[in-house]
């Protein structure tokens, strides 16, 4: 993908429907598919109301288009996952427009016309918006062409078009609601207040510290299984403490227990694989002619002898926009003649053979001002850029060129940044800039003409490392039919084997575990998942095919908690054994909900009692440090920060250090998050003395309203309870 595909400019209009993302507060992944939605219980609710199925679709075919036109411009396909973000995006917007609307209305804001033109032409205090700002902005002035912006606009608003007049609605609806958003974002932060005393304990909470001894006995260096939890121990716990907030299930949902087994090349496999390779790698010494080659036995029918054809290491960050080779053969590559073949390697599930074909610097850094033609084809329009290129390349130097991009580049994304691409490879860009880049001198400055315009660039630094330009002939190395057999019956085995044993067992707790054991037994892991019922998802694991799979079992019209699904799910390579663990509901939890949680507080607690009385005889710090067979650690400590270095977070115990224990004594023993803790102070250093505390307001008050505004959303959307039938209403699934 070339970085200087960023530099064409856009319509106007396109900027304006950008606009659509900036009012989005959530963005995820997955697609609904369009058609009818059942009147069960519709698409979703947001306060209880239904939401409007066309509002939805209407907003999903907006963000595909603007998905579909930043694809474009980044010269890539708009793949299933830009599709399904397009979905999320939709549906945050409608939820959260749903929810601002009602803040809107009670707080009665709105936007008169007056005021939404002065907002978009930049009069009556406002300042013109920077994404209109830049379509309208004389490239040799720098001033805003405010005719033509309004021509524009009264072009669309006028329209008999009916395309061109849904086109202008939107854009108006869209930046009405930008506005309005921005009026509610400052009543927020007018909202925010820091008093003079919380800045005064901000201040000391800081500049306050104290020196201390610390002993501490980790709670995971006494046996569990020395403690002992009886059955009417374990419930009367449960019946004192199951109305605590923290033991509140706040979302009725599913757990899942995975197993995969992933079906790989044997042994035989890649022996097999290693003759035909080898093979082709004879041929491909003697072939005249790669592209050919290539193309008659290569899976991957692609041949460049540009630099995009550059090869990276695989975990380089560059590795998702070229070739790759495994990080163990980057000095085989970067010591290789030209012409030498290297291979077979593993490399994105194949086996490939590599010609090395040419060079080029693994780091180049330039900048540039972009005298764009938006890639006119009128000669008229080309040789008056070129003379004006001409014109401001002979008073640039090195010392005024950041002063130039500033007033004369086209390149918007660049300008902030003096018009700098750092950290590029030559294959990023267009052919001739990056060839520039890579060949002139450090610190030359010359005039590249490319599709976008003219570019006067100064190199500025250019690594001496090189990485391969490659020609590769790849065959897909996957296993055998053999192989896969193997893995098929080992899987509907295992399912067999752990349904046995799963039934034998009826404490769903006990089962559970028992799951998990039993995977690790056969040496594969169980990895725990949960489906959130008002929110039906499970984007964590697999391809979608896979997800919808999990998601019909875990809701299936007969389901109980403890069920094993009852065949294995083959997704590509992949084989998914599944276990429903729990079904949970919302509010007060179950005995069995909480059970094994509540056993291990009661035995925590009583570690921390047994620990507590052992020391309780000893007088000085060093003689409970010996009992307990523990080392004395020394800090130097903050009220404001409760996480202890090489302890971990214990605020609990930072609060007692703090709480008046004057230096030379100890704290009584302090039940932390991860043992008992006894501290002493061995001095303290006073805050200096100051009767402002201006410095931490202001801290106080920008992080507050920087926060300000995510909290209250989230506040809203819990409020709001907001429900997401997408998935269920896809795949047909009836809730309870």
């Amino acid at each position: 993908m070339a970085l200087i595909g960023k530099i064409r400019e856009k319509s106007w209009l396109l900027v304006m429907l950008v606009g659509l993302a900036l009012l989005a507060f959530i963005l995820s992944d997955y697609k609904s598919i369009m058609g009818g939605y059942s009147d069960n219980y519709g698409l979703g609710t947001v306060y209880g109301s239904k939401i409007d199925p066309k509002k939805y679709d209407d907003a999903v075919q907006r963000f595909e288009q603007q998905g579909r036109m930043q694809a474009q411009q980044q010269q890539r396909e708009y793949s299933q996952q830009d599709q399904e973000q397009a979905s999320e995006q939709a549906w945050s917007y409608i939820v959260d427009n749903e929810i601002l609307s009602r803040e809107y209305e009670s707080l009665g804001i709105d936007v008169s016309e007056t005021e939404f033109k002065a907002y978009l032409y930049g009069t009556d205090g406002f300042t013109i918006l920077p994404e209109i700002a830049q379509n309208f902005t004389d490239s040799a002035t720098g001033v805003v062409k405010k005719k033509e912006l309004e021509a524009r606009i009264k072009e669309m608003s006028t329209s008999k078009k009916a395309d061109v007049k849904k086109q202008w609605e939107e854009v108006k609806l869209q930046f009405t609601e930008r506005r309005k958003n921005e009026k509610y974002s400052a009543i927020l932060s007018q909202g925010v207040y820091v008093t003079s005393l919380e800045a005064e304990d901000e201040y000391y909470a800081q500049k306050e510290t104290k020196n201390v001894s610390i002993l501490c006995k980790k709670y995971s260096d006494l046996n569990d299984a020395e403690f002992k939890v009886s059955d009417d121990e374990l419930k009367e716990y449960f019946e004192k403490h199951k109305s605590e907030k923290k033991y509140s299930i706040e979302s009725s949902r599913r757990d899942l227990k995975v197993m995969n087994l992933v079906v790989a090349p044997s042994k035989k496999d890649t022996i097999e694989m290693n003759k035909i390779m080898m093979n082709l790698k004879d041929g491909f010494t003697k072939s005249s002619n790669d592209s050919v080659f290539i193309t008659k036995n290569s899976d991957l029918k692609l041949y460049t002898s540009t630099k995009q054809a550059t090869a990276v290491p695989v975990d380089h960050p560059k590795a998702n926009r070229f070739l790759t080779y495994p990080r163990d053969y980057d000095t085989i590559f970067k010591t290789a003649t030209i012409g030498a073949i290297v291979g077979p390697y593993n490399s994105n599930n194949s086996m490939i053979i590599s010609k090395v074909i040419g060079f080029t610097p693994s780091k180049l850094k330039a900048r540039h001002i972009l005298i764009g033609t938006d890639q006119s084809v009128d000669s008229t329009v080309i040789n008056k850029k070129k003379n004006f290129a001409d014109s401001i390349f002979k008073l640039i130097t090195k010392d005024n060129f950041e002063e130039f991009v500033k007033k004369h580049s086209t390149d918007q994304p660049s300008i902030e940044k003096g018009g700098v691409y750092d950290d590029f490879l030559e294959g990023e860009m267009v052919k001739e800039f990056g060839e520039f880049c890579a060949s002139k001198p450090i610190g030359t400055i010359g005039i590249v003409k490319t599709q976008f315009g003219f570019h006067i660039i100064e190199v500025l630094e250019r690594a001496d490392t090189k990485f391969p330009v490659l020609a590769s002939v790849a065959k897909e190395f996957k296993s055998s039919q053999e192989t896969s057999e193997l893995k098929e019956n080992e899987a509907y085995s295992l399912l067999e084997s752990f349904d046995a044993k799963l039934n034998a067992v009826d404490d769903l707790v006990k089962r559970g575990s028992l799951f998990d054991t039993l995977a690790k037994q056969k040496k594969y892991l169980s990895k725990d998942l949960s489906i959130i019922d008002n929110a039906p998802s499970l984007k964590q694991i697999g391809s979608t095919f896979i997800q919808d799979k999990i998601l019909k079992f875990a809701y299936g019209s007969d389901i109980k908690a403890g069920t094993l699904m009852s065949s294995p799910i083959k997704d590509k390579e992949t084989y998914f054994i599944v276990y429903l663990a729990s079904i949970k509901k919302k509010g007060e939890p179950t005995f069995e909900d909480v059970k094994d949680r509540m056993k291990m507080e009661i035995i925590t607690e009583k570690k921390f009692k047994r620990l507590s009385n052992q020391i309780s005889v000893d007088k000085t710090l060093e003689d409970m440090a010996r009992r307990v067979n523990v080392q004395i650690v020394k800090a130097e400590l903050t009220f404001k920060n409760p996480q202890i270095e090489n302890i971990g977070f214990e605020p609990e115990v930072i609060g007692f250090i703090f709480a008046g224990v004057k230096d030379g004594q100890k704290t009584k023993p302090i039940k932390g998050n991860s043992g008992i803790f006894v501290v002493r102070i061995d001095g303290t250093k006073k805050a200096p003395a100051t009767t402002t505390f201006k410095v931490e307001k202001d801290q106080l008050m920008t992080t507050l309203k920087g926060q300000a505004q995510g909290q209250v959303m989230a506040a809203l959307r819990k409020k709001a309870d907001v429900v997401d039938n997408r998935n269920f209403n896809r795949l047909g699934i009836i809730r309870e």
